[in-house]
């Protein structure tokens, strides 16, 4: 079955990053890379034009497995989430209520297209090592239409001539390769993960665009004008938790990221 992407947001306090992330089943496939010496050495690019073509032929045989919902590190995960609810508290709610009341709403929402804008590279790689040529020739289409008719991603044309914006990220990829998820993991700062999907965001900062064409500065500046931005966009969610909030947080990313993986909601345990 295919699985269907859609972009999640946590909206959460103390959780500001817009991540998707997937988690399965035990894999069952071992993909064992060999190299030779002398002149018939693979080089980094034949290497890496070869794993690509593997791994679209393994990803069109096999199905993604549905997400694990173990949490066998609460005790650690919650000294985290409490940690990061108080850097929330006191640090990043303030500012984005502030810059949620001085910034028009409709200002927002053109910063908010700009960054997903930029992220489009990230979802059009990932659809191609998924299998899914179709969706990333649509997704580069978008980035390169809100680049240029858009004025750098700040409007979405895409969307307006019938381009869908499908969110995709490696730690999805890993899902469909089968790759098992591994635990449960609340990292500082950056909010609920699985040990797999941490793994697929270390590898979307490395092909990060920000990453390569702006200096440090710049690229502090970005990105937290990013998360300021995304956290502002959760304020009037903060109602909507109930019960213990680190079981609710960690129920929703998981069954978030779930639906992400096989496009079914989780069954109701009522």
């Amino acid at each position: 079955m295919d699985s269907i992407s859609t972009e999640r947001t946590c909206a959460l306090p103390g959780v500001w990053c817009t991540e998707p992330s997937t988690i399965l089943k035990s894999g069952s496939v071992t993909v064992v890379a060999h190299t030779t010496t002398g002149r018939n050495r693979l080089t980094g690019w034949q290497q890496l034009l070869a794993l690509c073509v593997l791994t679209l032929c393994i990803g069109m045989a096999k199905a993604a497995a549905p997400a694990s919902l173990d949490d066998p590190w609460e005790p650690f995960n919650r000294t985290v989430f409490t940690f990061n609810e108080a850097l929330d508290r006191w640090m990043l709610r303030p500012v984005a209520s502030g810059y949620a009341a001085i910034t028009p709403k409709p200002v927002r929402r053109l910063v908010s297209n700009f960054f997903r804008n930029i992220g489009e590279i990230r979802n059009a790689a990932n659809s191609l090592l998924q299998g899914r040529i179709q969706e990333s020739c649509t997704t580069t289409g978008r980035f390169l239409i809100n680049t240029t008719v858009g004025i750098f991603g700040f409007l979405d044309v895409g969307t307006l001539m019938g381009m869908p914006y499908s969110y995709q990220d490696f730690g999805l990829t890993l899902a469909h390769w089968d790759v098992a998820s591994g635990p449960y993991l609340m990292l500082p700062v950056l909010g609920p993960r699985t040990v797999r999907s941490a793994a697929g965001f270390g590898a979307d900062t490395l092909v990060h665009p920000l990453t390569h064409t702006l200096d440090t500065p710049q690229q502090v500046g970005l990105q937290v004008t990013d998360i300021v931005q995304n956290r502002a966009e959760l304020l009037g969610r903060e109602g909507l938790i109930i019960g213990d909030k680190y079981s609710f947080i960690r129920d929703l990313y998981l069954n978030n990221r779930n639906f992400m993986i096989t496009g079914e909601f989780p069954e109701d345990d009522f």
